[in-house]
């Protein structure tokens, strides 16, 4: 049966000579995996250009409630993206977040909100001027409300400490291992308070910046099975650096 459907790509791999399988988001069906042939081919009618990392599509697809590869009839990129495939700090802040969306989310149930803030979020990169560098921590923090640990954002202005286990604030040091500390737990709450609209007023300094993303990355580590270590994270500081 056809269906319509928005969709994010996460991950493509090579599939015999000619053909892919690419695993998208779908605002239908959650995650899915879809074979497509002959993208490979100069005439092909879906080249491997349109399947980059978090480009965002339209689709028609067969779909079979059976959890095995799909099939695509039609795809297209709407909206076409115009500055992230080009913008070296752009580019690697999306391949960044499609490595953690990709160890993140694992559900093959439809969830709208979250695939809409994914969906939004990327369109909003695509075209942002300005606070671009921290982007990334935001979207992180956003992302957390959708996968069931976002920071309870109890007491945390007399809070010396972040809980990164338990997800809450506290005066007491936790007795992990696994915490931020002053000054940085108060720059991580002010963060909680911020929105993707105030991002060109957020000042962080790039050891901060850093400190942040290594505790965010501590944070889903924690709280998702099997999300692993980052490769792209180096890579990233060395572009905001």
């Amino acid at each position: 049966m056809l269906h319509k459907t928005r969709g994010i790509v996460l991950k493509t791999t090579d599939y015999g000579e000619a053909s892919v399988i690419v695993q998208l988001l779908t605002e239908k069906f959650g995650m899915q995996s879809y074979i497509i042939n002959g993208v490979k081919k100069p005439k092909a009618k879906i080249s491997r250009n349109m399947l980059q990392p978090l480009h965002l599509l339209d689709l028609i697809v067969y779909h079979k409630g059976t959890g095995s590869i799909q099939r695509i009839r039609e795809l297209k990129n709407a909206p076409l993206l115009h500055r992230i495939p080009y913008d070296v700090v752009k580019s690697s802040i999306a391949l960044f977040l499609n490595e953690v969306l990709y160890k993140a989310i694992k559900q093959q149930t439809p969830d709208e909100q979250m695939f809409g803030y994914i969906f939004g979020s990327v369109e909003l990169l695509d075209n942002l001027n300005e606070g671009i560098a921290n982007f990334h921590l935001l979207f992180l923090l956003g992302l957390t409300r959708f996968l069931g640990f976002y920071p309870h954002n109890n007491d945390s202005d007399g809070a010396h400490y972040f809980d990164l286990h338990n997800g809450v604030f506290s005066r007491l040091k936790p007795e992990s291992n696994f915490y931020m500390s002053p000054p940085h737990t108060g720059h991580f709450s002010q963060l909680l308070n911020r929105s993707f609209e105030d991002l060109p007023n957020i000042k962080l300094s790039n050891d901060e910046r850093r400190y942040l993303l290594t505790r965010l990355l501590e944070y889903y580590a924690l709280h998702v099975d099997g999300f692993g270590n980052i490769r792209s994270h180096d890579i990233l500081e060395e572009v905001l650096s």
